[in-house]
């Protein structure tokens, strides 16, 4: 074991000015990650300059086999915190050259490996009642934190956007907190090295616990700005009257966790307030003090696409258009 741990180890700039670059992609279930790697010459900082590359398409079901080809077109460059050294990792993230920020609240649930159960939990059974592990600190409340931990610091290692982390509600999961889906991508990475499986399901437990979601901090220029908070609630409005057809794009297994309880909205109604955790769509206190700022939407979970943000030119639009059109009313 100690052989193959020094040659994973091992540091390629000793001998060699060559480096690895991880080519990464989403398959065509829309939630699988896709990745080959290819050495280089010497290191590389422009996208621009990187090669283009094809893969088989008919073997991640993204193509037919009489045409199979699909051509990855690299548009951002990452340091690689698992092979690290000069190596890098290559990813083809969504452009929004518009002026929306927006922000993502990824949650999920650390299981045992063998036994499919949340970690920490006793095998077969259940641990207290929900109460102290959100945010929750010591080895009884906080479990996994070491992972998480090496999971924040990947991130960073790499230069990806990542605004913080802390445990939840239910006990064995977490949030991050991101602009993009690339921590999804290093998180994935991560416990795969550490024998952690990880699970985005939104309702992974059934029962008196809190479920997973991909809750969606949005704010536009108008919002931002003085008055701000009277176009929030135009825009609320907005997304009330296509509130179905949001739901439906906002990810499979999401009725097991918008029932009314455990901080959600029922997925039948609609409803927004001011530090409401129990609404479809909550304003924080300081939106509503100041007169303007941004809105949170509590309905997504990860399915609905938090690794296509940052991973694919490709993303579930839904929300953005329907404000984008009340903008243009």
């Amino acid at each position: 074991m100690s052989l193959l741990t020094d040659l994973i180890n091992l540091d390629l700039s000793d001998n060699t000015d060559k480096i690895i670059a991880e080519y990464i992609w989403i398959g065509g279930s829309g939630m699988d990650l896709r990745s080959k790697a290819r050495t280089l010459d010497g290191v590389v900082s422009d996208p621009k300059k990187l090669p283009k590359w094809n893969y088989d398409g008919s073997s991640t079901g993204q193509a037919p086999g009489e045409d199979s080809e699909v051509i990855l077109y690299p548009q951002a460059i990452f340091k690689d915190p698992f092979r690290r050294g000069n190596n890098i990792l290559v990813i083809h993230p969504d452009v929004v050259a518009e002026v929306p920020w927006y922000g993502i609240e990824q949650e999920y649930t650390l299981l045992q490996k063998d036994l499919k159960w949340p970690l920490g939990w006793p095998v077969g059974g259940y641990p207290g009642p929900q109460g102290p592990y959100y945010c929750g600190a010591g080895a009884d409340k906080a479990f996994g934190r070491d992972i998480v931990d090496s999971h924040y610091k990947a991130c960073l290692y790499a230069g990806i956007n990542i605004s913080g982390i802390n445990g939840e509600v239910m006990p064995g999961q977490w949030e991050f907190q991101m602009s993009c889906g690339l921590p999804v991508t290093f998180l994935r990475g991560s416990l795969k090295l550490l024998g952690v499986v990880v699970s985005f399901d939104p309702k992974p437990i059934a029962g008196d616990w809190n479920g997973a979601g991909a809750h969606t901090n949005y704010s536009t220029k108008s919002m931002r700005n003085d008055g701000g908070f009277e176009v929030i609630k135009k825009a609320i409005g907005k997304l009330q009257l296509r509130h179905k057809e949001h739901i439906a794009a906002y990810g499979e297994g999401n009725e097991r966790r918008l029932t009314g309880r455990h901080e959600t909205a029922d997925i039948n109604t609609f409803t927004w307030g001011v530090a409401n955790r129990g609404a479809s769509v909550r304003v924080g206190r300081d939106t509503e003090k100041e007169g303007k700022g941004y809105f949170e939407d509590r309905r997504p979970c990860f399915q609905h696409g938090s690794l296509h943000c940052d991973l694919h030119d490709r993303r579930d639009n839904h929300s953005l258009e329907t404000i984008s059109d009340h903008h243009a009313s």
